[in-house]
């Protein structure tokens, strides 16, 4: 049996809220798209990301292609609307059945597994300048998450051309009591791993109060940004 929880939040800085995400437990998909900065309709991105989907996965399209289409869906409707700027968003989702999660992504909304035992595992890499320089070894961690840069995604739905998108995935088992948390940046700007982790490792809060305390701790942190959060609990 799945628990899961779910909130977003504009943020202490935005009134808009250009973050989107959907759990639906009898399809087994859940999924989190955040509408990229500066960039004009980042929420009607998202939501289109969302749809697409959700529209998708429920004809039986595989995850990555879902989310591929999605990206074609959004690039379709920049063009109709012919601005000067193409709407793009970031996404993450999973479709967890018979305990086992399947995960794709694009840009840096993010994917964490946490398992008793274990601790936390962030799931996917982000798409971004930053990450990118972390790996080349030129930013420590600690240095990349103040980078003035770092919210600079190199991948993202609506913006990268469709035949250079790189929409990554990764499965595993989802075994009785691990958790898998996808969340958007607004969330990891703010809440670092550890201390994640120590809000996952308290398992007796239900996944909402869980994801009400993850929220919580990112506007405690300051609020930058949107921040949205879905926890999925294998009870």
């Amino acid at each position: 049996m799945y628990e899961f929880g779910h909130l977003t939040h504009p943020g202490l800085r935005r009134s808009l809220n250009e973050d989107t995400y959907h759990g639906e437990g009898a399809l087994g998909l859940w999924l989190v798209a955040d509408g990229i900065g500066g960039h004009d309709f980042g929420e009607i991105a998202s939501a289109l990301a969302r749809d697409a989907v959700l529209r998708e996965v429920r004809d039986g399209t595989p995850l990555v292609q879902a989310v591929r289409i999605a990206g074609e869906d959004i690039v379709r409707a920049s063009r109709r609307r012919a601005e000067a700027l193409p709407m793009g968003t970031t996404v993450v989702a999973t479709i967890i059945r018979n305990d086992r999660f399947d995960v794709a992504w694009v840009g840096d909304s993010r994917a964490y597994l946490w398992r008793a035992g274990q601790g936390l595992l962030q799931l996917t890499q982000d798409h971004s300048h930053v990450e990118e320089l972390v790996i080349q070894g030129i930013l420590t961690r600690d240095e990349a998450r103040t980078h003035p840069q770092r919210k600079m995604v190199t991948q993202a739905l609506g913006v990268t051309d469709p035949s250079q998108l790189n929409i990554e995935h990764i499965a595993g088992d989802f075994a009785k009591g691990a958790q898998l948390l996808l969340c958007s940046d607004g969330l990891t700007e703010h809440v670092d791993d550890q201390a994640i982790a120590r809000i996952l490792a308290n398992v007796e809060c239900s996944a909402q109060e869980t994801v009400d305390t993850l929220v919580a701790a990112a506007l405690d942190g300051g609020g930058s940004d949107n921040v949205t959060a879905v926890l999925i609990r294998n009870s």
